[in-house]
């Protein structure tokens, strides 16, 4: 089969690649839409989680089931399904203590372009697939449920890590798709005022349209004091890192209230440490809480999000920019994520109808 690849750190290309064979828990799909995200560009460009050498990209897709194994019971070929972008092995012990994404080591949930082929092949191969594959409603185009599979379950994730109350305050910062994600899942959680930080005006009226009752660009100075003349020196309840660099951490603590919570769901693609600013933090005592984690997968979290989607609680339209209409496009949509067109928000790639 043939697959766009990472050859190795800050080299892609189109590789031919042995097609992927199903074990008796395990099913090949056959994409119908994908799209690249900003992982992907960390992973190749910055060698985030090292150098891999010939590994197909990609971990957001939906599909055709082509052949499953054995012992799965809920698929058969032609099935259209969505597929999470983490796929865990729900028989580990990390599993059973509650966090999936972590199944037989850290990360080790997240496997399509990390631990195995990604998606950005003619097929692919998905893990168990009776927990990690979910059913496509045809209500939902395939632009809205590619968004399901990674930019949708990681920004509501950054909403629950983050512990949002009816009426907590919180600030987003990053207005990218997940953070657009973060928006959208804060609100339906009963957030009050909701501070987007962001400057590229698409990524403004989308976070606008999600649930946005302010917003504060970078551009315009430091965001630490723009989050506190907003909020009259108090800062906010929450914060969701869903985009920056390694300093955003420490604007997330500064500007998150005494017994806050900060919730991260951004992709630290470079350095070796992440700050926290001592007096910020209250000398270590101001019960400000971090928290860090990887997007839930798994076939109930997609059909959870599915019903979201499908009974119009969220509209994922907002969220694709651009849509191109064949395989051979790859590549042009990857690289319209490393270098961040000021109207883009997310690339779709369809394949097939």
């Amino acid at each position: 089969m043939k697959g766009f690849a990472m050859l190795s750190i800050n080299n892609v290309g189109w590789i031919e690649k042995e097609n992927p064979v199903a074990g008796p828990y395990d099913a090949i799909v056959r994409p119908l839409a994908i799209s690249p995200c900003t992982s992907d560009i960390h992973t190749v460009f910055e060698g985030a989680i090292g150098d891999r050498h010939n590994m197909v990209l990609g971990h957001e897709a939906v599909g055709e089931v082509v052949e499953v194994g054995s012992e799965v019971k809920d698929f058969k070929p032609g099935d259209r399904i969505v597929v999470p972008a983490i796929t865990p092995d729900w028989r580990s012990l990390e599993a059973q203590a509650g966090f999936h994404q972590h199944s037989n080591g850290m990360l080790s949930g997240w496997k399509f372009s990390n631990f195995k082929d990604g998606v950005f092949g003619e097929y692919f191969h998905v893990n168990d697939a009776d927990m990690n594959l979910a059913l496509l409603p045809d209500e939902i185009s395939l632009e809205s449920a590619v968004m399901i599979t990674d930019m949708m379950t990681t920004g509501f994730h950054g909403a629950e890590m983050a512990d949002i109350q009816l009426g907590s305050s919180v600030a987003v910062i990053g207005i990218g798709a997940v953070g657009l994600m973060a928006i959208a899942g804060s609100k339906l959680r009963g957030a009050g005022r909701i501070i987007g930080v962001g400057s590229r005006p698409v990524c403004v009226e989308a976070a606008e349209f999600y649930g946005a009752t302010d917003i504060v660009n970078y551009r315009n100075g430091d965001i630490v004091k723009q989050i506190m003349d907003l909020t009259n020196g108090k800062g906010v309840d929450r914060v969701i890192m869903a985009g920056g660099g390694v300093e955003t951490l420490a604007q997330a603590v500064a500007v998150v209230k005494p017994g806050g919570v900060v919730s991260n769901v951004n992709y630290h693609g470079s350095g070796d440490t992440l700050p926290i600013p001592r007096l910020e933090w209250g000398c270590g005592m101001a019960h400000k809480k971090i928290m860090g984690g990887l997007c839930p997968g798994g076939r109930l979290r997609m059909e959870m999000l599915i019903d979201l989607v499908k009974y119009n609680r969220v509209d994922l339209s907002k969220l694709v920019t651009h849509v191109f209409n064949g395989f051979e496009h790859v590549e042009e949509a990857l690289l319209l994520m490393k270098d961040k067109p000021r109207d883009l928000i997310k690339p779709v790639v369809i394949i097939d109808k």
